[in-house]
């Protein structure tokens, strides 16, 4: 809408207590600018209102599925993203980030970047940093997580971890946010008997022998890179993850990540209640027992 039409709305919200004075407005607008005003706030404005109400329902019909398929204690799973706009406050963490985690586990959202995250890996698979030059002898002398750090570098090279444009990663639960259109992954932190359930939703579609994967890498990589480089292409893998080490310690003893990529989620949305979650008498038994 141009200026003009703008400003004839503004005028008539003005005089709307007013009936002479919007009666005046009235007779100066030309056809022209009606009708564009018409359009605009019955067509546009509610095409715009109506798309966010839809993207809405779908994250809401999930989570309604997700509490009928596990129970209403069950942990909501979280999405990260990026962007370039700040969603909350993070201070540095030092160490592995996923130590602020619970932030976004309580409803909270961290937004992670380049200073912020204290862990050089993190950085790096994260995608805001080239590798550090101690990563390989670290990861593989230090940590002992590879037999060398040639083989380090091997399997960085394998992955192509991507560099980001964007000035943050944002972490939150998928009740917290109003659409997934920017969503690269959903990462459920899950105990054995709710991976039994979500990797069988997984299996339900798919005959890939890939189609639930586990890699090696840090908590990181096997999150967000992992997940990240699937969504990009269209992929159909899913990840579990959290079986490193260092990872561990942020999280209960009973949890792991299986993570989703989004290209993927779009079809599996599509398939939750026609799977075994739904009106089966062995998940029936499994659902009982996670709400005993």
């Amino acid at each position: 809408m141009r200026l003009v039409e703008k400003r004839f709305m503004e005028r008539l919200d003005d005089a709307s207590k007013n009936w002479k004075s919007a009666r005046k407005v009235y007779q100066t607008l030309t056809f022209k600018s009606l009708a564009l005003i018409l359009f605009y706030s019955n067509f546009v404005e509610r095409l715009a209102y109506r798309t966010k109400i839809d993207k809405l329902m779908d994250i809401l019909t999930f989570i309604q599925n997700f509490r009928e398929a596990f129970g209403e204690n069950a942990e909501l799973p979280l999405v990260f993203w990026y962007s370039d706009e700040q969603k909350g406050e993070t201070e540095k963490i030092n160490g592995c980030f996923f130590k602020g985690i619970k932030t976004a586990r309580d409803g909270g959202i961290i937004s992670l970047n380049a200073e912020n995250i204290g862990c050089g890996g993190g950085k790096f698979y994260t995608g805001f940093t080239e590798m550090p030059e101690r990563v390989p002898t670290f990861v593989s002398l230090k940590e002992k997580y590879k037999q060398t750090p040639e083989m380090v570098i091997d399997f960085i090279q394998q992955i192509g971890v991507p560099r980001t444009e964007k000035k943050y990663l944002h972490f939150a639960r998928i009740d917290k946010v109003e659409s997934l259109e920017e969503i690269e992954g959903i990462v459920f932190l899950a105990n054995p008997d709710m991976l039994s359930g979500l990797t069988t939703w997984a299996f339900y579609d798919n005959n890939a022998e890939d189609c639930v994967v586990s890699t090696f890498g840090s908590g990181c990589s096997t999150v967000v890179t992992q997940a990240t480089l699937e969504n990009r292409k269209g992929g159909k893998r899913t990840f579990l993850g959290f079986f490193d080490p260092s990872v561990r310690p942020y999280f209960e003893a009973d949890k792991l990540s299986y993570t989703i990529p989004m290209s993927r989620f779009k079809e599996m949305y599509e398939t939750m209640r026609q799977s075994c979650l739904f009106d089966t008498h062995a998940w029936g038994k499994i659902k009982e027992r996670m709400n005993g």
